[in-house]
């Protein structure tokens, strides 16, 4: 058995990482569209589609979604590092992240919010619940719509074709070897 160090409480949850990255689009019902980066979303139940995000309350989209009641969840990929650490740094209340980083908005089809071309892949939900967590709320969203490039999705990522971001903590980031994987 190897040696074990401590690892302090509050670094804890980084135990959990490197997670998967996410673009989160979102409106509030009289402002311009936001985006904001998170680690914090996982998928929560097959039947019916819920999947789970993380935010914490001071971030321009929490509040956004508070107004709308929705969200989408976009999948960005290595060639939008730049615009991921972006939309993560700063604030919707000051910056247009969608002009500010060149990402395209684009209708999206069941939801208010736009969609983001320029990523893989889009999760379009409506909040079925909230909760608070300590520092941050989750939201539960019902996922109304999915939908992935294609060629780039079929039961699963081609890691060949997409190279999906992984947080690491901080302003660390990482991305999968597709050597590794069978496709």
């Amino acid at each position: 058995m190897s040696a074990k160090t401590s690892v302090t409480i509050s670094s804890a949850y980084r135990l959990l990482h490197p997670m998967h990255t996410v673009l989160v689009s979102c409106i509030g019902k009289a402002s311009k569209p936001n985006v904001t980066t998170l680690a914090w979303a996982m998928p929560t139940s097959i039947n019916p589609p819920l999947l789970a995000i993380s935010l914490a309350p001071q971030r321009h989209s929490h509040s956004l979604i508070e107004e709308s009641g929705e969200f989408i969840v976009n999948v960005p990929t290595l060639e939008l590092l730049q615009a991921v650490y972006a939309c993560g740094s700063l604030t919707g209340r000051s910056f247009d992240k969608f002009k500010k980083t060149n990402l395209t908005p684009m209708p999206a089809k069941k939801v208010k919010a736009p969609a983001i071309r320029e990523c893989v892949a889009h999760l379009e939900c409506s909040v079925d619940n909230k909760f608070t967590t300590g520092d941050h709320s989750v939201y539960v969203g019902k996922i109304l719509e999915a939908y992935a490039d294609v060629g780039v999705f079929t039961e699963s990522y081609d890691l060949k074709k997409a190279r999906m971001l992984y947080h690491m903590g901080g302003n660390s980031f990482a991305i999968l070897d597709p050597k590794l994987y069978k496709s």
